[in-house]
């Protein structure tokens, strides 16, 4: 008889967290998150290597040289887009978006995404309070799609050589 878990089973891999200085406060609950959460899945505290970046924008260049560095199962991202007036927001995460998705394909090394571009963010303290739970939430999800998808990649990775070498 099968016992049901919510745990996903997850390997022993290394996992690069790049995460944007910009709302620290903020984006590092998406780290707190990961991390308390990657840690029930069975993950040793120091699998996590953890890379700050100025800005959303950079982050895709470190991924980049992350995911092909060899050294990393999976690269996670997360950084908050906001609209300060100052650029097109929608711009700006779209390119982030898509060089993340860019990295995945070019390299086979899963980016999870926490890059958030809410549609209105105010420096009140009500958006504030709200986004720093979000992040934490956030953060908790991808530690989840995370250990899934370097589980399920090793699977059809396994399946594929079998195939091919048969």
């Amino acid at each position: 008889m099968s016992q049901h878990t919510d745990r996903i089973p997850a390997p022993r891999r290394r996992i690069a967290f790049v995460k944007a200085a910009w709302h620290a406060d903020i984006v590092g609950q998406a780290l707190a998150g990961f991390l308390d959460e990657i840690r029930r899945l069975d993950h040793a505290a120091d699998d996590v290597d953890v890379f700050e970046v100025a800005g959303v924008f950079e982050i895709p260049m470190h991924a980049r040289l992350l995911a092909g560095s060899g050294q990393y199962a999976a690269v996670v991202a997360a950084g908050l887009v906001v609209d300060g007036g100052i650029y097109r927001h929608d711009f700006v995460s779209g390119a982030v978006i898509d060089g993340l998705m860019r990295v995945q394909l070019d390299t086979g090394v899963p980016v999870i995404s926490v890059v958030l571009t809410p549609h209105h963010f105010h420096s009140h303290a009500d958006h504030h309070r709200f986004f720093h739970e979000h992040f934490l939430v956030k953060g908790v999800e991808a530690a989840r799609a995370c250990a899934d998808t370097i589980g399920k990649l090793d699977t059809l990775r396994t399946r594929v050589a079998a195939v091919q070498a048969s």
